[in-house]
């Protein structure tokens, strides 16, 4: 199976590795005896990868939140570790804590245990503790942490809640219409063809479709299924993700929502890196991976720019990184010395904005989806009923 290892060489900038190995475990080995410093490793490349042998995620956000409690009663990091091995029911989660565990009894930092863990915590989480280790502030790192993950996870489920019913909607439309245009149409078909006579031009079509799938059913129908596993799996490829996206970016009014959408991510993990004790560069390898790729070009020359010892506004601002409510809110951060702060409020500021559009489109699409699909099927109807109507009309 194939890998992504992300590394550090020696003081070097961040890389990505990919390497076929039987595990995770055995990447990070491969990558340790090229000389790199392992960060994270995960999957990559087929349809089914997310499907790890072996089982569930770890419970990332929930360890977190119990950690975070048991420090805050005084217990240890070794205590607080032990305690939650001891009541964790799950056999790979106890067994990764177990190896954390076996790890700080060895003299290592929790950083390094995290980083080394079969568990593939996310490279934030690790970049967080590891700057929490010269400041032994864990437990606000931890608080912090906690908190991005669960804002950034409520603006997912808004966006997916909002989705959901437009989805519904085009799902039964789509059905309703698949019923009528390969059951319905058919048998009407038949009955046409034996009352004979003239038909509108358009309801002649639809009984010609009609009679196609009559007679070669078989054939249409493992075409269709045929196409669709085709588009299935060209949809898992990460070139055709990489086009899809780039053409949803090219499109004006969603483009810039996902332009404001991609920054705010990136806002808030930088920021949330920043207020932990982490360098600025450092901070900006590590959340480049949250930025599609031409802005992540983009952050790569900010960051140049940034070494060269200009301002980080101004870096930003050059390169398209920004906007102007950002770039104001980071000169103010800049001016305090407060720029974690600013990039995570600049990061809420448009998750709001991100939250009212979504809610705005879906209560316009909405109906507009509803009218498309009811005249369709009404259309539908129609042509299937129209001669029937015509025929009524000449016996009177």
């Amino acid at each position: 199976m194939r890998y992504e290892v992300k590394a550090l060489r020696g003081e070097g900038e961040l890389t990505a590795l990919a390497l076929d190995a039987v595990s995770a475990g055995d990447a990070a080995i491969q990558a340790q005896d090229q000389g790199y410093t392992v960060i994270a490793v995960k999957p990559k490349g087929g349809w089914l990868a997310w499907r790890r042998p072996g089982g569930r995620r770890f419970p990332l956000i929930l360890f977190s939140q119990e950690l975070l409690a048991l420090q805050e009663a005084g217990l240890s990091l070794v205590e607080s570790l032990e305690t939650l091995a001891e009541k964790e029911q799950q056999p790979e989660v106890r067994k990764s804590l177990a190896q954390i565990i076996g790890k700080l009894y060895e003299g290592h930092t929790f950083s390094y245990a995290l980083q080394h863990s079969p568990a593939n915590f996310p490279l934030l989480y690790v970049a967080m503790v590891r700057a929490s280790e010269k400041t032994g502030a864990l437990t606000e790192v931890l608080g912090r942490y906690v908190a991005y993950q669960l804002q950034m996870d409520a603006v997912k489920r808004q966006v997916v809640s909002a989705s959901i019913y437009p989805l519904l909607l085009a799902g039964v439309g789509t059905l309703v219409t698949l019923f009528l245009m390969v059951y319905v149409v058919p048998r009407f078909s038949h009955i046409y063809a034996d009352i004979g006579g003239d038909l509108p031009l358009m309801s002649q079509l639809l009984m010609r479709w009609g009679q196609l799938l009559d007679v070669n059913g078989a054939a249409i129908l493992t075409g269709a299924l045929a196409t669709l596993a085709g588009l299935l799996y060209t949809a898992t490829r990460p070139a055709s993700r990489r086009w899809l996206t780039c053409r949803l970016w090219q499109l004006p009014s969603l483009g810039r929502r996902l332009h404001v959408y991609q920054l705010a991510r990136f806002y808030r993990s930088l920021g949330m890196l920043l207020r932990g004790g982490m360098p600025v560069l450092a901070s900006l390898q590590m959340v480049s991976d949250l930025l599609e790729s031409s802005l992540r070009s983009q952050l790569a020359l900010a960051s140049a720019h940034i070494r060269e010892g200009h301002p980080l506004s101004r870096a930003m601002e050059q390169y398209g990184l920004t906007t102007p409510v950002a770039l104001r809110m980071l000169r103010v951060g800049e001016r305090t010395g407060r720029m974690g702060e600013m990039m995570e409020r600049i990061a809420a500021f448009y998750e709001e904005e991100t939250a009212r559009w979504v809610e705005r489109f879906t209560k316009l699409f909405e109906p507009l989806l509803m009218v498309f699909i009811g005249l369709v099927i009404g259309l539908i109807v129609v042509l299937m009923y129209l001669p029937i109507f015509e025929l009524a009309g000449s016996i009177q």
